[in-house]
Formats: C-alpha cells, sequence, structure tokens
C-alpha cells in the first residue's frame, strides 16, 4: 500500500531505522496468530513516549499492516484492541505521525471498528479516533462523510464513561459551523449529552461542558433549547452556574461562562439576568487577573469581551469591576520578570504565545470601549495605551493587528479623543500602512476606522478625505489602491461594501475634487455605480450609491460622465419612481444638481432629460404626500421655469 511519509525518505532518516524497529514489523506478518498478538503487544511497550520510535515504524509500513489486522475478520478481539492501542499511540506523536495515518485511511478502519459488540475495542478505536480528530491536520468533515456515523456514536454514549469522554471530546473538536451544530442537534446532540455533565467522571463532565459550548456558540436554536434543559430537576443555566463557583477548577469555571455567555449572545439569557451580571462576568474578570496561566487570561478576556461587546450596561459594570482596566495592561507587560516563572517549559511556552495576550487585551479595550465615552477615557489614559495600539498596529501577528486596529476603531467613537489623543500620535500614519498588502478583514475594520477619521470634527481630516486637501485624497487614493478599492465595491460582505461606499462618497466632495478624481478615475466609479445598482443590494446600499452619483452629478465636468451615460440616466430615472422613499429622494438629488440653470449646459442638460420623461415624472413627484419628496419635485421644476 502506498501509505507512507508524503515527503521522500531521506538518507539521514533511513540511517535511523535501527534493525529492532524493523524486527517489530515483521513480526506482523507471523503466521501464528499468538505470536503477532505478542509482537503488537511488544511493539505498543516499545512507542510508548518515543516519537523516533514511531517514525521508524511508521517508515516500515507498520501502519498499513497494523490496519489489515485491525479489519481481520479472524483477528482475535484481543489483537484488534492491541492494533488500536498501538495505533493510538502513533497518532499521538508529531502531525506528520498523523498525516500518515490518515493517508492510509484509518478514519473509516475505525469506524468500522465501533459496530463491534466488544466494548474494550470500541474503547480502544474511540481513543485513537479521539487522538486522530483533535489534531489540527485532521479535517472535521471526516467525521459527517458518512450520514450513519453520528447516531452510532449517540447510541455509543451510554455504554461507560470512557465512550462518553471519548465522543464528547470529538464532537467538541468536530463541531465546527452552524452545518455541524445543525447535525448534531438533530441527531439527538443535547438530550444524550445534558444529563453526563451530573457524571462522577470529572472528565465526562468536562468533556460535556465542552460540547455545549461549541454547540449553543452563535447558535440561537440551540441556546433556546438549553435554556429549558431540566437535569435531575434542575434548568442547565443553573447547573453551568454551580459549574462556574470559585471551588471548581478553572478549566470547568471558564468552560461555563463560556456556555452561559454563548447563550446570552444567542438571545436564550437576558443581559440583565443575576447568572450574567453577578456569575459570569465576575467569572470571566476574575480570569483575567495575573495569578492565572497565560491561556486561561487569554481565554477569559476573549470570552468576556464577547459578551459585553453589544450592551452598554455590561461594558460598565465590567470596567468597575476588580479594576478591569488597569489590570489589562498587564498584558502588555508579560512575562514581567524571569524569576516569577520557576517552569523553564512553562516561561518558554509563554514567551511563545505572550502574542495572544496582548489581541486578547486589544479585543477587550475595544469591547470595553464601544459605547461609552467615559470608559474610553479611562482606556486611552491607562500608562502608554496609545503607544501600545500604534506598536501593535505594526505587529508581525495579523491577528494582533487586526485586535488593534478593532480597539482604535472603538476609542475612535469618541469625538474628544479624536480631537487630542489621536491627533497627539498621528494614529492615521500607521494605519495608511496597515491598509498596505493587509487581509480582507483588516481592510474592513481599518476602513471604517477611517471613516471616523474622516469626520469633519477630528483634525485628522485634514490627512485624511472628507473635507481634507485634493493632494491627500490621491495620496489615500494611492495607497489604498483603486484596484483595492474596487474590488471591495464587489464585495459579498454588507458592512465591507457600505464602508467602501463611504469612503468613496467623502472622496467625491467639493467640485474641484470630484473632478480631479472622475478624470482620473471615473470608469472604475461608473462601472463600480453602475453593478451595484443592478445588483440584489439593499435600500441602504443603493441610496449610497444614488448619493455618490448625486455627488458626481455636482461635479462641472464629472456630471457629464452621467450625461453620456444613458445607461445610468435610465437608472436614475427608475428610482425616481420606486416604491421606496430614501431612493426617490436619493435620485430627485441627482436630476437637481444636472438640471440646476445657474451652470454652464444646463439648457443641454434639461432639455436631454425631459425628453426622456423626467419633468413628467417630478409633476407626479410634486403631488407626493411625502412632503420632503414633495418639496424636492417642486424646487426641481422650479429649475426648468426659471
Amino acid at each position: 500500500m502506498a501509505c507512507l511519509l508524503e515527503t521522500p525518505i531521506r538518507m539521514s532518516v533511513l540511517s535511523e531505522v535501527t534493525a529492532s524497529s524493523r524486527h517489530y514489523v515483521d513480526r506482523l506478518f507471523d503466521p501464528d496468530p499468538q505470536k503477532v498478538l505478542q509482537g503488537v503487544i511488544d511493539m505498543k511497550n516499545a512507542v510508548i513516549g518515543n516519537n523516533k520510535q514511531k517514525a521508524n515504524l511508521i517508515v516500515l509500513g507498520a501502519v498499513p499492516r497494523l490496519l489489515y489486522l485491525l479489519q481481520q475478520e479472524t483477528s482475535s478481539t484481543e489483537l484488534k484492541t492491541e492494533c488500536a492501542v498501538v495505533l493510538g499511540s502513533l497518532a499521538m506523536g508529531t502531525e506528520n505521525n498523523v498525516k500518515s495515518l490518515l493517508d492510509c485511511h484509518i478514519i473509516p478502519a475505525l469506524l468500522q471498528g465501533l459496530l463491534s459488540p466488544d466494548l474494550k475495542f470500541i474503547e480502544a478505536c474511540l481513543r485513537c479516533l479521539r487522538t486522530i480528530f483533535t489534531s489540527p491536520v485532521t479535517p472535521e468533515e471526516l467525521l459527517y462523510t458518512d450520514a450513519t456515523v453520528i447516531p452510532h456514536l449517540m447510541a455509543l454514549l451510554s455504554r461507560s464513561r470512557y465512550t462518553q469522554e471519548y465522543i464528547c471530546q470529538i464532537f467538541s473538536h468536530c463541531c465546527k459551523g452552524p452545518d455541524h451544530q445543525t447535525i448534531l442537534f438533530n441527531h439527538g446532540a443535547v438530550q444524550n449529552i445534558a444529563h453526563l455533565l451530573t457524571s462522577l467522571s470529572y472528565k465526562v463532565r468536562m468533556q460535556a461542558l465542552k460540547c455545549f459550548s461549541v454547540l449553543a456558540f452563535e447558535n440561537p436554536q440551540v441556546s433556546m433549547t438549553l435554556v429549558n434543559v431540566l437535569v435531575d430537576g434542575e434548568l442547565l443555566p443553573q447547573i453551568f452556574v454551580k459549574m462556574l463557583q470559585r471551588d471548581k477548577p478553572i478549566e470547568m469555571q471558564l468552560t461555563s461562562a463560556k456556555c452561559l455567555t454563548y447563550m446570552c449572545r444567542a438571545g436564550a439569557i437576558r443581559t440583565d439576568d443575576n447568572c450574567i451580571v453577578l456569575k459570569t462576568l465576575p467569572c470571566l474578570v476574575r480570569m483575567c487577573s495575573k495569578e492565572r496561566l497565560l491561556e486561561e487570561r487569554v481565554e477569559g478576556a476573549e470570552t468576556l469581551a464577547y459578551l459585553i461587546e453589544p450592551d452598554v450596561e455590561l461594558q460598565r459594570i465590567a470596567s468597575i469591576t476588580d479594576h478591569l482596566i488597569a489590570m489589562l495592561a498587564d498584558y502588555f507587560k508579560y512575562p514581567s520578570s524571569v524569576s516569577a516563572i520557576t517552569d523553564i517549559k512553562r516561561l518558554d511556552h509563554d514567551l511563545k504565545h505572550a502574542h495572544e495576550l496582548r489581541q486578547a487585551a486589544f479585543k477587550l479595550y475595544a469591547s470595553l470601549g464601544a459605547n461609552d465615552e467615559d470608559i474610553r477615557k479611562k482606556i486611552i489614559e491607562t500608562e502608554n495605551m496609545m503607544d501600545r495600539i500604534v506598536t501593535g498596529l505594526s505587529e508581525s501577528s495579523v491577528k494582533v493587528r487586526l485586535a488593534a486596529v478593532r480597539c482604535l476603531h472603538s476609542l475612535s467613537r469618541s469625538v474628544q479623543q479624536l480631537r487630542t489623543s489621536f491627533q497627539d500620535h498621528a494614529v492615521w500614519k500607521p494605519l495608511m500602512k496597515v491598509l498596505q498588502n493587509a487581509p480582507d478583514e483588516i481592510l474592513v475594520v481599518a476602513s471604517s476606522m477611517l471613516c471616523n477619521l474622516l469626520l469633519e470634527f477630528s483634525p485628522s481630516k485634514e490627512n485624511m478625505a472628507f473635507q481634507a486637501e485634493q493632494k491627500i485624497k490621491a495620496d489615500i487614493l494611492r495607497s489604498l489602491s483603486t484596484e483595492q478599492l474596487f474590488r471591495l465595491l464587489s464585495d459579498s460582505d454588507l458592512n465591507v461594501l457600505m464602508k467602501t461606499l463611504g469612503l468613496l462618497r467623502n472622496l467625491l466632495s467639493t467640485r474641484p475634487h470630484i473632478d480631479k478624481i472622475m478624470s482620473t478615475h471615473g470608469k472604475q466609479i461608473m462601472q463600480a455605480v453602475t453593478l451595484i445598482l443592478e445588483g440584489e443590494h439593499n435600500i441602504e446600499v443603493k441610496e449610497q450609491t444614488l448619493c455618490i452619483l448625486a455627488n458626481i452629478a455636482d461635479g462641472t465636468t464629472a456630471k457629464d460622465l452621467i450625461m453620456t451615460n444613458d445607461d445610468i440616466l435610465q437608472k436614475i430615472k427608475y428610482y425616481m419612481g420606486h416604491s421606496h422613499v430614501k431612493l426617490q429622494l436619493a435620485a430627485m438629488f441627482c436630476i437637481s444638481n444636472l438640471i440646476w440653470n445657474e451652470e454652464e449646459g444646463s439648457q443641454e442638460r434639461q432639455d436631454k432629460l425631459r425628453d426622456m420623461g423626467i419633468v413628467d415624472i417630478l409633476h407626479k413627484l410634486s403631488q407626493s404626500p411625502d412632503s420632503n419628496l414633495c418639496d424636492k419635485a417642486k424646487m426641481a421644476l422650479q429649475q426648468y421655469l426659471a
């Protein structure tokens, strides 16, 4: 079977393949079943904790033979079980080991093994499957390929505490997104796993809890079901609250808090419920303390950021709980001293993952400062905060850069800060650098941030777009690149599209600037506008697009790009007669700017639009029950009478 390592075997690897390793594999082919069994047992003992031996055996072809023995009907149950144990041990080695096992189609073989009546063999297969599915190189979809697998796993949950632990762990690792949640939910995951929360085994309780956290995440259907589930006469949220008490293991506290957080965000628990305000929130704040391990602090801060993100009252409560804002400043100083961590392995781990702390702190600061001006002020006044954000914008980690931009965006909602701290630190400069060759997710937030810097009351506007100098606008277009701008205008994400349209509308303001930009980029802009007006977009998108056309119509030479484009003129005419008043008004602005009679060429433009039937539409609109639309139509008609 061709299922060895993917890369060619180097001589250095071959030289390490010892005679004893070959001996282990040779014994798997002995005609005496007892000798084969003993050979597998000896192999099991040889590979425990020995990654070199594991690699050798894989190179020598042990995996196909072990899988063959595991699937043979003539193999004894004991032999099959020992084969599954050895395969599980090989999977615990490196990621390359797991890849080799996957190449040999180990998952279908192990899933087939679950049909056996023998519990020990089932447990060994599940243990191996758990190890393989928890590896980052294993595609989760492999669990869902065969539709009979999930219901069979549900049925096996009742067999033993080991089947419960392993199956819950497999589910929690392989549940990625709404499709997987729906499959598990429809096969009775909630009912089958709920009672495991009261198991005598801590590992079973913990894995069941993790299952519920991934099932509830951003899923109203699951969350609404969970809130009403009874286990031994107690509602599930009450069980979760008990599990996040201080006397419980930290892992259990954190996971319970995540379950309650996700149920709250999905709308199943109110944000002012005591289990959120008095239990979940304080628990997550505790996790941010410097006494906690790095990964606990990261998870605590990120979960808290998610919990409070949409709710101003929770943001206010969190900001005054246990000096959280000051506590987060420690995330940027970690590890503060080598002596504080005596375990060298732990220190090495933490130094490699310190960037995750900074990312988590930025995320939580962003959520805390999302709505309240006083909280934003406290955050910005935290020691070296603006310097830390500016530094974060240029970090090598994309995730840290994204979190720093989000934090900056949140704080930029403050008029006061736009006028002071943001100007003092010239944040627009590093922000412009971030935009270059940035992933889409960063561009989304950075463009929102730019929109805030463009506002008239921000001193940064002199360096940005709205009411900015023509040179600066040209710099923005050059820095962002027109290709990137127009790619964003065809983005499927509504937020991206709206922010990009907002930026373009701000760039196309004041007559000389409109004419200049349209003289160099008019063709692409008109194409983008046409595509959006023809596409399946909502009212807000089309309104913003028509407002861009109205700005173009306000140009001196730019308006010719509309007047010479019959397709665009027909679209404006269509939207004048649309059923939605917002779109009628936006189309009216276009017409008003085109027919204004004090401007050169107005007579020719008025005549062309009259021939198109625009005047007839204006007469109809002057009778509109909407006073605003009625007034605008009458004003436009006066241009024809003047």
